[in-house]
């Protein structure tokens, strides 16, 4: 009765654990994404964007600190999750693992690409150097590298996803809405990457539909770890 109160308590604090590191993914990403990125890119129009990003160095400079911290707890949720669904089946929980800690890999080398804009911007030997068309063009192909790398990593994550749903489905730890979520979560973000890669003109669509999953899925898990903890069956407790 011990060991099994025990392994409870190890379980919940696991539990609790991940949903803030999750947590903190959710905030950083949408903090470098949404308020930062979103505020200095303009799509399609370099001077703009290259002029924002000088009046804004500072700002920019947090987006990667942000994205770089985010990269940081994805490694340990990882490792969490893999603890807490190891017992349900020990070689998916490590195949979901690896495929999380492949996107953490590629997010962090391409986080190159965001901090060469940033390079480029702040020192004004470069541009008059390239001249000031080519700048621009330097540093938007930077950025826009930076866009789709996030898209590579975001196939292998997607692959953990959907690991991660059958695992949720199985286990006793959690309910099987999450289960049922985070594939679907899953499958967005391959169709956005997908039709990136394939048809970009439908981006705009696709970007709508993995906004919806995701939010639904992750931030729900998100919140259940937090607030509700992980759940046990009674036979257990």
């Amino acid at each position: 009765m011990r060991t099994q109160s025990a392994e409870l308590t190890t379980f919940r604090k696991y539990g609790l654990i991940t949903g803030l590191l999750y947590l903190v993914i959710i905030v950083c990403g949408m903090y470098s994404e949404m308020v930062v990125r979103a505020a200095l890119i303009v799509p399609g129009d370099a001077a703009t964007t290259v002029s924002n990003i000088a009046s804004n160095l500072t700002l920019y400079r947090t987006g990667f600190v942000s994205d770089l911290i985010m990269v940081m707890a994805d490694v340990a949720v990882a490792l969490t999750f893999y603890l807490l669904l190891k017992p349900v089946n020990s070689g998916l929980a490590l195949l979901a693992a690896l495929f999380r800690l492949t996107q953490s890999s590629i997010l962090g080398i391409n986080l190159l690409n965001h901090f060469k804009a940033i390079i480029l911007v702040a020192d004004g030997s470069f541009v008059n150097a390239m001249g000031q068309e080519a700048f621009n063009a330097q540093v938007m192909l930077n950025i826009n590298a930076h866009s789709h790398g996030y898209l590579i990593a975001l196939v292998f994550f997607a692959l953990s996803c959907m690991i991660l749903g059958y695992l949720f489905y199985k286990s006793i730890l959690f309910p099987k809405v999450l289960g049922t979520l985070l594939p679907i979560a899953g499958a967005g973000y391959l169709i956005d990457s997908f039709t990136n890669f394939l048809y970009p003109q439908y981006a705009d669509v696709t970007e709508i539909i993995v906004m919806v999953s995701a939010i639904v899925a992750e931030l729900r898990l998100c919140v259940w770890l937090i607030v509700k903890g992980i759940k046990v069956q009674n036979s257990v407790e």
